[in-house]
This record gives structure tokens, C-alpha cells and sequence, in this order.
């Protein structure tokens, strides 16, 4: 039997209170905590204050004033009851979630540090007012909403975290949650990852999410003997020995000219100008937040197919979609009517478009080491040490979709084969520490005018999860604050894929057309696909 419309299911219970122990902090030795890496911190000890990282306070730079959203929607109305009771006994156990950033002046030196402090949990849950005669879908109700939390930045007098609810029915959920965190608190995929550690799978409410894990591709490597015996043995190691010094060579110059081409960003080297370039003063302008859901098996069958990964077509959807925008825009620029737009080439030659994309080069901690953390006041790791990877995008219109997945492959293979994002992360520390904490950011936003968009890729649980027991309908996650006027973030949860777009709607005022053509580049590539590799069209798990 169905549950009522609006009402929780009750018959699995909600997140299962955690039992916490106190621990005496008499006769600690503090002398021994300034000994920690400051962007490798380790939680679950009652730490009273914490110095802000690096990279925390460079999130707090007004050029770079970046907040984290996640967006849940339920197939449930939202129990506020259940939600107040169950916040302070998981997130809140978190301490960037019950801290105020306090920020000191001495000697003309501003420092930032981390102050535990007692949480209203009234203060940080927020629900929407809603008009029951209002003209607009409820749909464009969320969306809205979410453009005017954009508008604004959170509060500093209390922690850097606040949840909206909207209970409203929208096309795919019957209320929807926002999660609106200030990225100094963490990295995205930290963020992400505490938050499902809030969740439980809803066939078992006592079992945290799984996610998917990287395996290596299919791709046949063949020994060098064909024979065996001692002649082939020679023969392999000679080859080995070979290659190995080749993918040394290769990863030393690719190293080389990545970070060479990073330097010339950070100064002169500009993207060419186009229809989604932002402006200087994208960075303070309201986001328009957009999103649409994709069947995350027809990534996975074009992935088998074509032996690549779900970023290869990510990448190469997005490649496609962003071209045929391009082409339709350029056009619309000599006058052309739409429908000759559609059809013929209009794009300028040797456009250059590149993502930053950012890597957090700490290990994350896990779904379950966070879990402890909240449980069992164990340890977990956190803090922002991020690396800088400039990728390129192909701008072109190719005939064959199956074009663009290729040349995204090669795009993602040969930035795997670099350290540009460790070159990067080292350059910003050494940055930091002879010039502060102003010209570093400096130097970064410099990056982000000079580049295009970002774009990211976050994998989902695999299976169907709630919070607080209420059952997750889909999973959506974004950002803003950022100076370029374009962010492209997929989110996978179970067999879906959320493409989500946030964008200055001054610069991309039609971004539903966008996100629509990303879609639609999705279909025409898997019908080009099954046509060509009919036999290989199995979705694996």
C-alpha cells in the first residue's frame, strides 16, 4: 500500500539517534597541535578553536566568495519535527558546523580562525513562505528561490550553514531541500560526502550509501614475447623498460607545458571572447540555478561501448552541447534566421574555451569515517588543499557525435597524465606564503576571468537513500560566487544523472536552452552509438 500524499513513511525508522560520549580535555598537551598540517585537519577531538587554512580563507576573498548548494528533493512533505531533532545529533557533530569564523586584526594582520560555539538549530533551518495563490509553477517557485539565496551571503555571526525547506509539490519531488554551505567549511566532494553520511539506504535504514568505485578500463595490454622462454622474457622486459621511461618522458613534459600554460593564464593568456564568457563583474551577480535529470544507464552504455568513462561523456556531451549553443548564438549575431542557424557553421575559427576545474589532492574522507565521526566521536580528516587543472574544450560542429566523446577521452587522458594540479597547488602555497593571502587571491581570480567556466563530476549513491527518513527523489549539487558566468556540475544518484547549470543570466539569459541542448546531445550520441556498436550496447554493472 502507498503511503499518504505528503506524509513520511513511517515504516522504516528515521536516522537512528547516536549515542556520544564526552571526552575530558584535562591535562591535554597543546603544544603538540601546531604540529598538524593547518590543511589537514583531523576531527572528533573538542578542539575549542582552529586557525582557518589556507584555502578556507581564500574563499572568503570578495573576489571568490563561493557558497555550496545541494539540492535533495523528497518524495515526502518535510517534517520539520523530524529534521530539528535529528540535525544536532549528525551534522552538527561536525565541528565546522557548530563554529563561527571569527576574524582578528594584529599588528595590521587579519587572521581567521574557527570558534566552536552552542548551535540554535532555529537560527539555521529556514522554511519558504509560500503563496497558495501564486501564478507561477511550483517549479519556477524553487527556482526562483534559489536565484534570490543568491543574492545574499550567509551570515557571519552565526555557522556558515543554513537548510531550506520548500514544501511545495514540484514535476519530481513533493518537497525539496537546500542545502546552502559556505565552501570554506570544505572541499565539494567533503560537503558532499558528510552529507550522505547523514543518509541511509531506505531498504536498509541502518546502511550508509555505497558509491560507485573506479576500476580500471578494459583496455588489453599485451606482453612483448609471443613465444615464452628466456628470448621472450628479454624481449617484454626490454619493452617495459622502454615504455616505462616513455610515460616518465611524456608525464614530465605534459607537467611542463601545463603549468607553463597555467603561469601564462595567471598573467596574459585569455580565453577568446564568446557569448558565455563573464564579465568582472560576474562575480557579484545573482545565479540563475538550472537543472534537468538524464538516465544515468545511457551514460553507462555509451561509457561500455566505447570503453571510456562517465567523465569522457560527460565532458563530451557538454563539448557538443556548448558547441551547437555557440553556433545557434553566433548566428543569431549576423541576423540569420534559426533555422539556417541550426544548419550551417557559424562558429569562429580556433575558438579557445577552457574549464577550471578543482582537485582537492587531500584524500577525502569517507562516507563511513564521517559517519564514526558523528556516532562514535572518531577521527576524520578535512580541509581544503586544492590544485588548479586548466581543461580545454573542443568547440567545433562535427557531423558524428561520437566525435566529440573521442576527443574528450583524449582531452581527460592527457590531463591524467600530468602533475599540473600538484605543480598548481604548490605554486599557491608558495604564492601565499611570500606575498599573503591578497595577492594569492589575486593570482587566482586572475585564473578565473581569464578561463571560461568550471565543470565537475560528483557520483551519487547507488542506491535509493533517505535523510532523516525521508526518501531522496533526486540529488542535485552547484555553487556560486565564482567570477565566470557558466559552472556545469553532474550529480549521478542511483540510475540518474543531473546535469546542473549556474550561470549569470546576464551573460546566459536562456539557460534552459543550454541545459536542453546537453540533453538532447546525450540522445543523438547514444543513437549514434547503438547504430555503430550494436553489439556492445549492454549496460554492465
Amino acid at each position: 500500500m502507498e503511503p499518504e500524499e505528503g506524509s513520511v513513511r513511517r515504516g522504516k525508522p528515521a536516522l537512528k539517534p547516536i549515542e556520544t560520549e564526552t571526552r575530558e580535555m584535562k591535562g591535554r598537551d597543546y603544544s603538540t597541535d601546531h604540529q598538524k598540517s593547518r590543511n589537514d585537519v583531523v576531527f572528533g577531538e573538542e578542539e575549542e578553536e582552529e586557525a582557518v587554512s589556507p584555502g578556507g580563507r581564500m574563499f572568503h576573498e570578495p573576489n571568490f566568495n563561493v557558497h555550496v548548494l545541494a539540492i535533495m528533493g523528497s518524495k515526502f512533505k518535510i517534517q520539520l519535527d523530524v529534521a530539528k531533532a535529528n540535525l544536532p545529533i549528525t551534522l552538527l557533530k561536525h565541528p565546522r558546523f557548530s563554529s563561527l569564523l571569527v576574524v582578528e586584526e594584529k599588528n595590521r594582520v587579519k587572521s581567521m580562525k574557527w570558534v566552536r560555539t552552542e548551535v540554535d538549530v532555529d537560527n539555521h533551518l529556514i522554511v519558504a513562505e509560500i503563496d497558495p495563490n501564486m501564478k507561477i509553477s511550483p517549479d519556477e517557485f524553487v527556482e526562483n528561490y534559489i536565484y534570490n539565496l543568491t543574492k545574499t551571503s550567509l551570515d557571519m555571526s552565526k555557522p556558515l550553514w543554513e537548510v531550506h525547506v520548500i514544501n511545495l509539490k514540484t514535476s519530481d519531488a513533493e518537497g525539496v531541500v537546500i542545502f546552502r554551505i559556505h565552501h570554506s567549511l570544505g572541499d565539494g566532494t567533503s560537503l558532499m560526502s558528510l552529507l550522505l553520511a547523514c543518509t541511509r539506504q531506505t531498504a536498509d535504514p541502518t546502511a550508509l550509501p555505497t558509491l560507485p568505485t573506479a576500476k580500471r578500463r578494459k583496455d588489453e595490454i599485451k606482453g612483448g614475447g609471443g613465444g615464452g622462454g628466456g628470448g621472450g622474457f628479454i624481449r617484454s622486459y626490454s619493452q617495459c623498460c622502454f615504455w616505462g621511461v616513455w610515460w616518465s618522458l611524456q608525464l614530465l613534459w605534459n607537467t611542463f607545458v601545463d603549468v607553463v600554460v597555467f603561469m601564462a593564464t595567471t598573467s596574459f593568456l585569455k580565453d577568446t571572447d564568446t557569448p558565455v564568457s563573464g564579465h568582472s563583474w560576474s562575480v557579484r551577480n545573482p545565479r540563475r540555478i538550472v537543472y534537468k535529470t538524464v538516465s544515468l544507464d545511457d551514460m553507462k552504455l555509451i561509457k561500455n561501448a566505447m570503453n571510456m568513462t562517465i567523465n569522457d561523456v560527460a565532458l563530451g556531451i557538454t563539448q557538443a552541447a556548448l558547441s551547437k549553443y555557440l553556433n545557434r548564438k553566433y548566428g543569431k549575431l549576423r541576423n540569420d534566421d534559426e533555422g539556417s542557424t541550426e544548419k550551417q557553421n557559424n562558429l569562429p575559427k580556433n575558438i579557445r574555451l577552457r574549464s577550471v576545474v578543482l582537485i582537492n589532492l587531500r584524500p577525502a574522507a569517507g562516507i563511513q569515517d564521517l559517519a564514526n565521526m558523528m556516532e562514535k566521536n572518531t577521527e576524520a580528516k578535512w580541509g581544503n588543499w586544492i590544485g588548479y587543472v586548466l581543461l580545454p574544450f573542443d568547440i567545433s560542429l562535427r557531423d558524428d557525435p561520437i566525435d566529440y566523446i573521442l576527443k574528450a577521452k583524449a582531452i581527460i587522458d592527457r590531463k591524467k597524465h600530468s602533475l599540473e594540479a600538484l605543480f598548481t597547488s604548490s605554486m599557491a602555497k608558495l604564492v601565499l606564503k611570500l606575498f599573503g593571502i591578497k595577492i594569492a587571491s589575486a593570482i587566482s581570480h586572475k585564473v578565473f576571468c581569464n578561463t571560461t567556466m568550471a565543470f565537475s563530476n560528483l557520483v551519487g549513491p547507488l542506491e535509493e537513500i533517505g535523510i532523516y527518513g525521508h526518501t531522496m527523489s533526486y540529488l542535485a549539487s552547484s555553487s556560486y560566487g565564482q567570477p565566470h558566468a557558466l559552472v556545469v556540475n553532474f550529480q549521478s544518484y542511483i540510475n540518474k544523472m543531473t546535469v546542473v547549470l549556474s550561470v549569470d543570466e546576464s551573460v546566459i539569459p536562456d539557460p534552459h536552452q543550454l541545459c536542453g541542448d546537453i540533453v538532447e546531445s546525450l540522445k543523438l550520441l547514444k543513437h549514434s552509438v547503438v547504430e555503430k556498436y550494436q553489439s556492445k550496447t549492454t549496460v554492465m554493472e
